[in-house]
């Protein structure tokens, strides 16, 4: 038998067509953040590669004040923000006489925070996969268990309860079900790929922060002088490749 589905809409009652709205309104929220957050990554993964390329060479020279500069022009990348907001903290505390030691785990927690900022940014619109996984099923048999309620209605009126008169139907009340379970297996398969993504990402971007700590923390750094300072040069080689 054929599925017409403008003919199981025509026919469906108020309250399924409802469902049918709700679950489709939902497929939509789903696409939405599934382009969204891909041209999020893509585009911070790419500006992320452009910053370390340009600022690498400053780093390495212990060029802060041109390196911080240079973030600033890239303000839209995730490495450039964390680059930028570690060696800025440790330079202001390293200013302010405190150590080396105390002037990274001031940094170290600077970028805490900045994970923290950046994570939620990332992570936005994720949990509309989640819970459209977790709720369209339910929402499809709900549509289902009206469209047979309104069968068995539609049964009572017309006192003809054959398998030719019921059949039909059911058939196109369970169609809701289905469509419930077609909306929510991808929204549960594309919040895991993405979840995944966004993770990878994060875990590169604390990585590059730890290890620009590390060799900050390890390096004797001045206050800086003439908008100059000294920083090992595999510090910066390394934080700056790494999340991109």
């Amino acid at each position: 038998m054929e599925m017409d589905l403008l003919h199981m809409w025509a026919n469906m009652n108020n309250l399924v067509r409802g469902v049918v709205i709700v679950l489709t309104l939902q497929a939509l929220f789903c696409i939405y953040v599934l382009v969204d957050r891909l041209i999020l990554l893509l585009v911070s993964g790419a500006r992320s590669r452009a910053f370390a390329s340009e600022a690498g060479a400053k780093l390495e020279r212990g060029e802060y004040e041109a390196a911080l500069s240079i973030a600033k022009k890239h303000e839209k990348s995730h490495l450039a923000q964390f680059i930028a907001i570690g060696v800025e903290t440790f330079l202001d505390r390293s200013a302010a006489g405190h150590s080396a030691h105390k002037s990274a785990e001031f940094t170290q927690r600077a970028l805490e925070r900045k994970g923290e900022n950046l994570s939620e940014s990332l992570n936005k619109g994720l949990s509309v996969l989640a819970s459209t996984g977790s709720t369209a099923p339910f929402i499809g048999l709900l549509g289902t268990v009206l469209g047979i309620l309104a069968a068995f209605k539609a049964i009572g009126q017309e006192a003809s309860g054959g398998m030719g008169t019921i059949g039909p139907m059911i058939s196109e009340a369970l169609i809701v079900t289905g469509y419930g379970l077609l909306v929510a297996i991808p929204a549960v398969l594309v919040f895991n790929w993405l979840s995944g993504r966004v993770a990878k990402y994060e875990a590169g971007l604390a990585n590059a922060g730890s290890e620009l700590v590390d060799q900050l923390e390890a390096g004797v750094i001045a206050p800086p002088v003439s908008g100059e300072t000294s920083l090992e040069e595999e510090g910066a080689a390394d934080a700056v490749p790494s999340a991109a």
